[in-house]
């Protein structure tokens, strides 16, 4: 169900800007496996996937300082961190897939209906290689103008300086630009940008958008076609 708690204008959005892990890609048995092979391999007891799933959305160095509880050993953390990226180089496609009805959405959102172009760009904290292979073999690329990941930038999300450059490339102010996300992270996000904010429920982190409330609130992929015919 597509849930208001503000409308934004909907026929005004020019350039949508997506989160990818939770919001476009189901990628959490991936980055769990890759997670865990670290723990295995400094000692550490394996996390079960829903924990790990709860630290995603920060970026992979905060990622492992999460799964490692926090350690003050700055020199290790970056061994750690090294050990799950390079892991995950080689693993990120074992499992990881489309949202069902992904496809089919961003079909339908790329054209105003009067066959007008749509501006779509991807903006993660995942590193932004990976981002871009996944989308590229996953068939997304071709959707969005720009991939941009973590470490595109000299900050991450919730900082808006990735979402401005969105802006500024794309020609779009803050009033004709909507981000859509699973976390609380992607609606503060859009807020310092002074963006719309659209959240999603079928997500990683669902509950952080209950202390971060998003303008729109969809519950399934499918909504976010439906969204541009409300």
């Amino acid at each position: 169900m597509i849930r208001f708690r503000r409308r934004p204008p909907l026929a005004e959005l020019r350039l949508l800007i997506f989160d990818l892990d939770g919001t476009l890609i189901d990628s959490r048995i991936d980055l769990a496996n890759s997670v865990n092979a670290m723990l295995r391999q400094y000692g550490r007891h394996e996390l079960p996937i829903e924990v790990i799933a709860t630290y995603v959305g920060d970026g992979a160095p905060t990622l492992v300082r999460r799964a490692l509880g926090d350690p003050d050993d700055e020199t290790f953390l970056q061994q750690a961190l090294a050990f799950f990226l390079a892991y995950y180089r080689e693993h990120k496609l074992d499992n990881t897939q489309l949202y069902a009805g992904v496809r089919e959405a961003l079909t339908a959102i790329s054209r105003d209906p009067d066959g007008t172009p749509r501006k779509l760009a991807i903006l993660s904290n995942k590193p932004v290689n990976p981002s871009r292979q996944i989308a590229q073999a996953l068939g997304l690329a071709d959707f969005f103008l720009q991939i941009y990941g973590g470490n595109s930038f000299s900050t991450k999300k919730p900082d808006p300086l990735g979402a401005q450059r969105l802006l500024d490339e794309n020609g779009c102010t803050a009033e004709q630009t909507l981000l859509i996300g699973d976390t609380d992270i992607d609606v503060l996000t859009a807020r310092n940008a002074g963006l719309w904010s659209c959240g999603v429920n079928y997500g990683f982190a669902p509950h952080t958008l209950e202390t971060a409330p998003p303008d729109i609130l969809l519950d399934h992929p499918s909504e976010l076609a439906q969204l541009f015919t409300v």
